[in-house]
C-alpha cells in the first residue's frame, strides 16, 4: 500500500473518578474478586507461545496482604532468553516491512480495548499486584498507557513525514529504518504504563523486542501481553521473559545483535547495564542505543511569597510525597520551606499526613497501600530507625512500620537542620519527606544549594507569588530537573503535555511521551537522487 494514511488525532484519555456506586467501581470490584480467586501461571511469551520459564518458581503476592498469592512465575533460564532473542530476530523482517499504518493499527486497537472492556482487568491487576489505589491505577494502567499508545502513533507519523530540502535537479528524502537487531526492554514495578510503553515504543517504529518486566509487576504485565495479542500483535514482535533478569544479563545484554536497551529502574542497575555494554562494545554489530530513566531526589522549594498558598502547598506536598507510598521516581522527597510560613504550614501538613490511610487497596476508601516487597520495607524501616536516632533530624509525623499483614510504612515527615544531610541526597523510594526550614533572606542560597546537592535531576517544583523570584529560580534550577513545575506537585506528567525524563543520575532524558523518544528507535538513511547528472568532471574555475 502506498502513502501514509491519515491517523486519528490523539486526545488524552479522561480519568474516571470512581465515585462510590458508579459503573466503573462496580466493574473494578468484580475484577478484584475474580483475580484474587485465581492463581494463574504467569508465563513467558516467546514467539507467540506461552510457556513456563525453566528456572525456579517465584510467587507473586499482594504487597498489602503478603500471605495471598496472586500467581506464580518461573525464572526465565538462559535457554528461555536465547529463544526469546531468536524469536525477535526471526520476526524482524516481516514486522519492519509491514507498513507503519498497520503497525500503528495494532497500538490503536489496543488503546481502544484498554479504554473499554480491558480497563477493569488491567486496573485491578495493577491494584492487587502493585498495591495501588484505584485512582492511582486508573491514571497509570488505564489512562497513561492509553495515551502512550495513541500519542506515540501520532508522534511517529510526524517523524516519518519530516521533509528534507531538495533544490532544483535533485530529490532528498529520509528512510527511517528500524535498528538492526533486537531491542531489550527492562521495565519497573511501579508503573504499568511504563512497563507497556518501553517495549511498544520501539516496536511501533519497526523493531522487535525482548521484554523483561519486574517480577513484582508480573500480574499486570501478563494481562498487558494478552491485551496486545488480542489487538493483533504478531508472534515474536514482543517476547516476554519472566524473573529477576540474571539470564537476561547473561544472554541478551552481550548478544551480538543487541540494538538497544529501553530501561526504567534504579540508577545502579542502569549503570551496570551500561558497563556491561561497554565491556562488550567490540562484539556488537552496531553501537547499542541506551535509553534509561532512573532515580530521583525530587524537590519542592517555597518562596516566602507562598504564604498566600499554604493550603495548596500542603495538598501538593502530601500528594506529591505520599501518593503510591512514595514509590514514584518523581515523588517529592525533599522540601525547602521559609521560616516565615512554616508555622502555618507545619500544623496543616502534619494533620493531613496523619490523616492518610494506607491499607488494603480493595477497600477504595484507602488513600494508598503497601510498599512493594520485603526488600523495600526493610530498607524504609532501616532509614526511619536511623533518622529517629539522628540528633540532626526530628520525625514530626508518621514513622511507624508494620509488616504483619502487608509491607506498610506510614507516611513520614522528618525535619532536618542540615541541608547536606543524607536525607536530602539519597533516594529512598518510600513515603518519607525531608523538610529543611530556612531563614527567608537565604532563599537564593537555598535554591543554589538544592540544585546540586543530590546527584539526580528528574523533577522539582517551585512555589510562590513573586514572579521575578520564580523566574530567577527557574533559571538557577535549569539543570536540576528535566521536568519542573510552578505551584504544583512534582509528579503527574501527562503524555503529550509534559514529556517525562531527567538527566544527571536520573537518566538519558529521552522524554517518554514525545517524539524525542521514538527518534532513538530508528536509524535514518538519507537518499539523494540527482535527476540530470553532470557529464564532465571539470569545474568552471578550471577554464
Amino acid at each position: 500500500m502506498d502513502g501514509l494514511a491519515a491517523l486519528p488525532h490523539p486526545r488524552n484519555e479522561l480519568v474516571r473518578d470512581y465515585v462510590p456506586g458508579s459503573p466503573e467501581v462496580v466493574a473494578v470490584q468484580a475484577e478484584l474478586v475474580r483475580l484474587r480467586s485465581e492463581r494463574p501461571e504467569l508465563t513467558c511469551t516467546i514467539a507467540g507461545q506461552q510457556r513456563s520459564g525453566g528456572g525456579e518458581p517465584l510467587d507473586v503476592v499482594e504487597p498489602h496482604n503478603h500471605a495471598h498469592v496472586l500467581g506464580t512465575l518461573h525464572q526465565a533460564s538462559p535457554a528461555d532468553v536465547g529463544d526469546a532473542v531468536d524469536a525477535a530476530l526471526a520476526a524482524g523482517a516481516a514486522w519492519r516491512e509491514l507498513h507503519y499504518t498497520e503497525r500503528a493499527a495494532v497500538l490503536l486497537r489496543a488503546a481502544d480495548l484498554l479504554a473499554g472492556p480491558r480497563r477493569p482487568t488491567l486496573n485491578a491487576a495493577t491494584m492487587l499486584g502493585q498495591s495501588k489505589s484505584v485512582f492511582q491505577a486508573e491514571i497509570d494502567a488505564a489512562c497513561e498507557l492509553i495515551d502512550f499508545l495513541r500519542f506515540n502513533v501520532s508522534f511517529g507519523e510526524r517523524l516519518l513525514t519530516e521533509r528534507l530540502n531538495s533544490p532544483p535537479g535533485s530529490w532528498n528524502r529520509f528512510d527511517h529504518r528500524p535498528l538492526e537487531g533486537f531491542v531489550l526492554a527492562i521495565t519497573p514495578f511501579n508503573f504499568t504504563a511504563i512497563a507497556g510503553n518501553l517495549p511498544l515504543a520501539p516496536a511501533l517504529m519497526g523493531n522487535t523486542v525482548v521484554w523483561k518486566p519486574s517480577p513484582t509487576q508480573q500480574l499486570a504485565a501478563h494481562y498487558t501481553m494478552r491485551l496486545l495479542e488480542t489487538a493483533g500483535l504478531p508472534p515474536g514482535v514482543i517476547n516476554l521473559v519472566t524473573g529477576d533478569g540474571v539470564a537476561v544479563s547473561q544472554v541478551a545484554v552481550p548478544h551480538r545483535d543487541l540494538a538497544g536497551i529501553h530501561f526504567t529502574g534504579s540508577t545502579g542497575t542502569f549503570q551496570q547495564l551500561w558497563a556491561t555494554v561497554g565491556e562488550n562494545i567490540g562484539r556488537y554489530r552496531g553501537y547499542p542505543r541506551l535509553v534509561g530513566e532512573t532515580g530521583g531526589k525530587d524537590f519542592v522549594i517555597a518562596h516566602p511569597s507562598a504564604g498566600g498558598l499554604i493550603e495548596e502547598l500542603c495538598a501538593a506536598l502530601v500528594r506529591g510525597a505520599f501518593e503510591y507510598q512514595g514509590q514514584k521516581c518523581s515523588a517529592a522527597s525533599r522540601a525547602y520551606i521559609p521560616r516565615s510560613i512554616w508555622p502555618q504550614l507545619r500544623d496543616r501538613l502534619v494533620a493531613a499526613t496523619e490523616d492518610i490511610s494506607y491499607g488494603n487497596v480493595a477497600d477504595l476508601k484507602n488513600f494508598g497501600g503497601a510498599v512493594i516487597d520485603r526488600r523495600a520495607y526493610d530498607r524504609a524501616a532501616a532509614v526511619i530507625a536511623a533518622l529517629r536516632a539522628d540528633p540532626a533530624c526530628r520525625i514530626i509525623a508518621g514513622g511507624g512500620v508494620d509488616d504483619r499483614v502487608g509491607y506498610f510504612v506510614q507516611p513520614t515527615i522528618v525535619e532536618c537542620d542540615d541541608p547536606e544531610h543524607d536525607v536530602f541526597m539519597t533516594e529512598y523510594f518510600a513515603p518519607i519527606l525531608a523538610v529543611h526550614i530556612f531563614a527567608d533572606p537565604r532563599y537564593d542560597d537555598v535554591v543554589a544549594q538544592a540544585a546540586d546537592v543530590a546527584p539526580y535531576a528528574l523533577t522539582g517544583a517551585v512555589w510562590g507569588a513573586d514572579r521575578p523570584a520564580i523566574a530567577a529560580s527557574l533559571q538557577a534550577l535549569r539543570y536540576a530537573a528535566g521536568n519542573i513545575y510552578v505551584n504544583d506537585k512534582p509528579t503527574g506528567a501527562t503524555v503529550g503535555q509534559q514529556p517525562f525524563g531527567g538527566a544527571r543520575a536520573s537518566g538519558t532524558n529521552d522524554k517518554a511521551g514525545s517524539g524525542f523518544n521514538l527518534m532513538r528507535w530508528v536509524s535514518p538513511r538519507v537518499i539523494k537522487e540527482t535527476f540530470v547528472p553532470s557529464r564532465d568532471y571539470r569545474y568552471p574555475h578550471m577554464g
